[in-house]
């Protein structure tokens, strides 16, 4: 079968970095290009990132939609803001696109100048984005020009609730979401809030009831319930370096308990090669899904409270970014949906 050529926008942070990681091991996916910001410009593959020295050397090349026709796919791994501008000129010459940024997320352009502060410029293309949450989206998917890869946040907790909410099992109006993160999903650049002596020893609150992901949750928790459904949302710093892990909170319509749960859960998510049910005795934890592009879950009942509980496992930089962008090019192009992306747990 005939490779995809791919180019990484964005390519020096680290969910470019876990893309050049992924994408150079794909059996049906060929690298041609790297662009990033002038920091890293003309610097070497192996300059930036010593880990990933004897793939292919590569030079970062500025950010240029004039390469774009070069490519079949562009993966957008840019701040947000960036490919909401430039997106338009590679699908002009050609050049799908999976935006791993939040610019083509929220299909009302009023609600992403509100959260995120920028105009949206392409707000024709925000219908025709298809949301790349690759479970609740997969027939959507093939042939796609512009893929809007879901945020990490959103998708612990999207995959968290979908089965009750989608079956009507959940009161929409009762949702609460803790939700923590390792370091990474800060991103890259250089930070006072993310350095090691300020997060070693510590654990913070951030962003509540404000969070830009908010919005994206909720958009899709009403695409699933069926109405309009409002999120209490806490997103947490911890310190590690990679790892989300969600607490999901919500009423039951009526009375349930932690086996009909559980079977719901696995019936939802059967047929799915990276959703892990796990059994009624065990719990989730990060480490077990570093470095992969799996998401675990586990559910519980609780009859004292009348409360349901949900806790979901991801790697921010991969099920959370680039792993779900590589499964949706899989999906895309028409490849098996687990080309590339085989790779086990790095906690042994």
């Amino acid at each position: 079968m005939k490779k995809v050529k791919v180019g990484i926008a964005g390519a020096a942070g680290y969910t470019g970095c876990e893309l050049i990681r992924l994408l150079a091991l794909h059996p049906q996916a060929e690298i041609i290009w790297l662009m990033t910001g002038k920091t890293n410009e003309g610097r070497r593959l192996h300059e930036v990132f010593p880990h990933l020295r004897g793939l292919p050397e590569r030079v970062f090349q500025p950010l240029d939609a004039g390469a774009a026709g070069d490519a079949d796919l562009a993966f957008m791994a840019t701040p947000h803001g960036v490919a909401v501008s430039i997106v338009p000129e590679f699908l002009e010459a050609g050049c799908r696109v999976i935006d791993v940024s939040a610019d083509y997320r929220l299909k009302d352009p009023k609600v992403y100048e509100e959260w995120y502060e920028k105009r949206h410029t392409a707000p024709d293309l925000l219908e025709e984005a298809v949301y790349g949450l690759t479970e609740l989206y997969r027939s959507r998917l093939p042939g796609a020009r512009i893929v809007a890869n879901p945020g990490c946040y959103p998708t612990a907790s999207i995959l968290a609730l979908a089965p009750i909410l989608r079956e009507g099992v959940a009161r929409p109006d009762s949702i609460v979401i803790d939700a923590k993160s390792g370091v990474s999903g800060a991103g890259r650049s250089l930070n006072l809030r993310t350095h090691f002596s300020e997060t070693t020893e510590d654990l913070q609150a951030y962003s509540p009831a404000r969070h830009r992901h908010i919005p994206e949750i909720e958009q899709e928790f009403s695409l699933l319930s069926g109405r309009k459904t409002p999120v209490t949302f806490v997103p947490h710093l911890i310190p590690m370096i990679r790892g989300m892990l969600v607490t999901a909170y919500c009423k039951p319509v009526r009375e349930v308990d932690t086996s009909e749960l559980t079977e719901l859960y696995r019936g939802f998510y059967d047929q799915e090669p990276f959703v892990t049910v796990l059994a009624e005795d065990e719990l989730p934890r990060t480490k077990d899904v570093w470095g992969t592009n799996r998401c675990e879950i586990a559910v519980r009942y609780d009859p004292r409270s009348a409360t349901i509980l949900v806790v979901s496992v991801i790697d921010n930089l991969v099920k959370g970014a680039s792993g779900q962008a590589v499964q949706n090019m899989n999906v895309v192009f028409e490849m098996p949906e687990t080309s590339g992306l085989e790779s086990l747990a790095l906690y042994p």
